[in-house]
């Protein structure tokens, strides 16, 4: 291996996740000089989420060339990387995480990644349109499958009261009036149905608005970042946090290369994965009763040092030549 291919997958690794951040510095810049605040957070998450980031979605599904067929490799490999993760931090909770009401939010630390914001803000870095079209099929079909696992974690291991089953269904009907999941099911199916292309205007209008999405919702995550919470983490969220950093990301490559994924496949499989806890998992957490403070504080610490083993774990996959 030569030393201009480490350098060259260096410069590969920092590229892609520089940008990232860099806008999440600036964002939290921004909120303690108090040049933003909670208000413009709340306001500017809620029209990533609602506006955004579903036409970012939408128009990226429907300029790429790839259908759920074509990466079904991939999808079934985030599957078992995904299912690989929940049980063994099940059994981990089970025997070394004491307090039933962290038991879940342990789990959920464990398997739940960022696809929405930082994974897919840092494929379209590394891949560009291929890219962003190929992680936006299968954020949408692994998102699906993480909020059917955290309602399973988070309500047997917690203490909340109420009916179990009306939890759930809340859950569901939370999932599926989600409008991530709206604008990939709209997408898929004007794909699948063969409708004629969108007049110009409005695929112009879609592009300026999902430009928009990742950079705010990035400036937005900076802004809520809580260093002191971070930089002190107690041993459950630090054992949760070596979990997301550390072991997902290695199952994540075991499992792309016993698959033998391509490239590009192979890339969007480890970022989708290696990237730092969902901001979802707070909130999930809350609702249903779990420690929210632990899960707050995974929140954070995985959101920084994340971002360094995504880069780090990326240079030397491209060492390698597998992605």
């Amino acid at each position: 291996m030569t030393a201009q291919a480490v350098l060259s997958a260096l410069s590969f690794a920092f590229v892609i996740v520089f940008p990232n951040l860099a806008l999440m510095a600036l964002g939290y810049v921004m909120q303690r000089r108090l040049i933003i605040n909670a208000g413009f957070i709340e306001t500017a998450s809620s029209m990533v989420f609602n506006y955004c980031l579903p036409c970012l979605l939408f128009f990226s599904v429907l300029k790429s060339e790839v259908s759920i067929f074509d990466q079904s490799w991939l999808l079934l490999a985030g599957f078992i990387t995904t299912f690989g993760l929940f049980f063994l931090a099940e059994i981990y909770a089970k025997f070394f995480v004491p307090k039933l009401g962290d038991k879940g939010v342990f789990v959920q630390g464990v398997f739940r990644s960022n696809m929405a914001i930082i994974s897919l803000a840092t494929v379209a870095n590394a891949y560009g349109d291929a890219g962003l079209g190929v992680g936006a099929v299968y954020m949408g079909i692994i998102t699906i499958l993480y909020n059917v696992l955290a309602v399973i974690t988070l309500s047997r291991t917690t203490q909340k009261t109420g009916n179990w089953f009306n939890q759930a269904t809340d859950i569901a009907i939370k999932i599926f009036k989600n409008p991530l999941i709206i604008a990939l099911l709209l997408a898929f199916i004007y794909k699948g149905l063969n409708l004629p292309a969108l007049p110009e205007f409005i695929n112009t209008t879609g592009a300026l608005l999902g430009a928009v999405a990742l950079p705010l919702a990035l400036i937005c995550a900076g802004a809520t970042l809580d260093i002191r919470s971070m930089m002190q983490p107690s041993g459950v969220s630090m054992q949760a946090s070596i979990g997301r950093i550390l072991i997902a990301p290695l199952i994540a490559v075991i499992t792309g290369v016993a698959m033998a994924l391509p490239p590009l496949q192979f890339g969007v499989l480890y970022l989708m994965v290696a990237s730092p806890v969902a901001a979802a998992s707070y909130v999930m957490a809350k609702a249903m009763g779990g420690n929210d403070v632990l899960a707050a504080n995974i929140l954070g610490f995985t959101t920084v040092f994340g971002m360094i083993g995504m880069a780090v774990g990326m240079a030397i996959l491209r060492v390698l030549g597998w992605v």
